[in-house]
């Protein structure tokens, strides 16, 4: 039985995994499923603040020892949820450690402080324009509430923009080599390994530079009804690499919470990455998936 079929049918998934480790070629896709169906993707916007972030700091526009104060913030910057910047008592931080914020914990509130920074249509304009995705994109800061007005959710995305995001940051051309190799940083503190990425059994808070044979970094999006993780790992051993996106939503009216059967199912492709990644042919890594 094929790992597609095993998925829950109730769940609504766009997929996209594809082998990236072998110098000099092409990323080879090894499982897509519904990759350019587009899903509501929470926190999985902010990897378009971190890639615009660093396009302004490579033109000269800003940089990354800019210090924002958040005595200075707009009123409804502040979010008391998701992430640590809402309990510590500092006033003013950089540019870099916003952008450590949100890659390690999915700052809400530090993401906000960084999209007054750098402005939401100049980090828009970066997705469709600079990386040319139709699909996937930051649609807001995060909020409390959203009028019918506004968009219903902060982001959404399609499995196979996300993952083209990710062999991008593997080939060092997400803006530059030093641009991808800071938004990879970022993202290797990522601690929420409850998805995809807890297939790999690293320490959720120190795997930087590597943990268990593995070099991760990955950004997960979490809602009542959405379930995402868009990473990217490398086995140090056999050097081997796999980019993926899978993101899951479902309808709680009809079927409930299912987080523990979405998480279940993004554990089980984890360990088929797993298990790809560390084989140690590359004709092996570049079958396709049954």
């Amino acid at each position: 039985m094929s790992l597609t079929a095993e998925l829950d049918p109730r769940i609504h998934w766009s997929i996209e995994i594809c082998n990236v480790g072998d110098a000099g070629k092409s990323a080879v896709p090894l499982l897509s499923l519904n990759a350019n169906d587009s899903l509501k993707t929470a926190s999985i916007g902010k990897l378009f603040l971190l890639g615009e972030t660093m396009r302004q700091c490579e033109a000269g526009r800003i940089s990354l020892l800019d210090v924002i104060d958040r005595d200075k913030e707009q009123p409804d910057d502040f979010m008391e949820d998701s992430g640590l910047l809402y309990i510590l008592a500092q006033r003013t931080l950089s540019v870099v450690d916003l952008g450590l914020l949100i890659g390690a914990f999915s700052d809400n509130y530090a993401t906000n402080l960084l999209v007054e920074h750098v402005g939401l249509d100049a980090v828009q304009r970066f997705a469709r324009e600079d990386l040319g995705y139709s699909e996937s994109n930051l649609l807001d800061k995060v909020r409390w509430e959203r009028s019918d007005d506004m968009p219903d959710d902060m982001s959404r995305g399609c499995a196979a923009e996300l993952c083209d995001y990710m062999c991008r940051l593997y080939r060092g051309d997400m803006v530059s080599a030093d641009a991808s190799a800071q938004i990879r940083r970022w993202l290797a503190a990522d601690a929420d390994t409850s998805m995809v990425s807890g297939a790999f059994n690293v320490d959720p808070l120190a795997h930087w530079p590597q943990d268990a044979g593995f070099a991760l970094c990955h950004k997960t999006g979490t809602e009542s009804d959405v379930r995402c993780d868009v990473g990217l790992v490398s086995d140090e051993r056999t050097g081997g690499a796999i980019a993926w996106a899978v993101l899951a939503n479902w309808n709680k009216a009809s079927y409930g919470d299912l987080r523990d059967v979405v998480l279940a199912d993004m554990r089980s492709i984890g360990v088929k990455i797993r298990e790809t990644v560390c084989e140690t042919s590359a004709e092996r890594r570049g079958l396709p998936w049954e």
